[in-house]
């Protein structure tokens, strides 16, 4: 298995839907490290590092959204992995 970083930039109606929240979930369900918070344009920002299989899977995840979502796109960017994070964690501004 390789380790691997992702930046994912999500779009639609993902605020105020438990959004943070689904994704803290699924990315501490995977045992990925990193941290997810609300964009000012009303998108989502997250960073994950771990198992680039798990982070795939988290980004199928993401792709789908919680119930109460409308996800027009994730944009995802893969960088080299930095071992940079403890845990998973919501951040706010």
């Amino acid at each position: 298995m390789s380790k691997a970083r992702a930046h994912l930039i999500i779009s639609g109606r993902v605020q105020g839907v438990f959004y943070r929240a689904f994704t803290e979930e699924a990315a501490r369900s995977l045992g990925i490290k990193g941290w997810v918070r609300n964009l000012p344009d009303g998108g989502v920002e997250a960073l994950f590092e771990g198992e680039k299989d798990d982070i795939e899977k988290a980004v199928g995840i993401c792709r789908k959204g919680p119930p109460a979502s409308v996800v027009r796109d994730v944009d995802v960017n893969w960088e080299d992995f930095r071992a940079e994070f403890d845990a998973f964690s919501i951040r706010y501004f």
